[in-house]
């Protein structure tokens, strides 16, 4: 008589964890999803060419309010900092690229992952290096002139 082949048990992921509020994860929040999702949408429209400024316009556009307000803002003072950054969609927020294609500062809206600050960062591809330590992101309750100034200098160092 012929053994039967043993069954094959459904993998389980590790225990569940236990978030900062005590309430228990067992995977990503739906904003993360949502997030992964439109960041292989990206890929594909990168690959069609067209993930580029027009892509972050919109997206732009989807935003609430203050967020859109400070979006938008960004996106000039981008622009004009650094002229040679591309545009795109980055994890569905505002992005901007060296010629490498590699982001180099990105926006992160309050309202997408409930936050109650946006975020403005710059990734490993920025050249804002000084010493062993250095701020990669910021915190933005709202945009005067005074962080305008900071931000444009940032950038224009970080897309040197």
């Amino acid at each position: 008589m012929a053994e039967k082949p043993a069954r094959r048990t459904k993998k389980t992921s590790a225990k569940p964890t236990t978030t900062a509020k005590g309430k228990t994860s067992k995977g990503w929040t739906a904003e993360e999803r949502a997030a992964a999702k439109a960041y292989a949408r990206e890929l594909k429209a990168e690959a069609r060419g067209a993930n580029d400024e027009k892509a972050v316009l919109a997206a732009i556009a989807e935003m609430p309010g203050p967020d859109r307000a400070m979006a938008k803002r960004l996106h000039e003072l981008i622009k004009s900092s650094a002229p040679h950054l591309s545009p795109k969609t980055w994890y569905g927020m505002p992005a901007y690229a060296n010629k490498g294609g590699k982001v180099v500062c990105f926006f992160q809206s309050a309202h997408k992952f409930k936050a109650r600050y946006a975020t403005f960062g710059f990734n490993d591809a920025a050249n804002l290096d000084e010493g062993n330590m250095w701020p990669t992101s910021f915190a933005l309750k709202k945009l005067t002139a005074a962080e305008e100034a900071k931000i444009g200098k940032l950038v224009k160092k970080a897309a040197s």
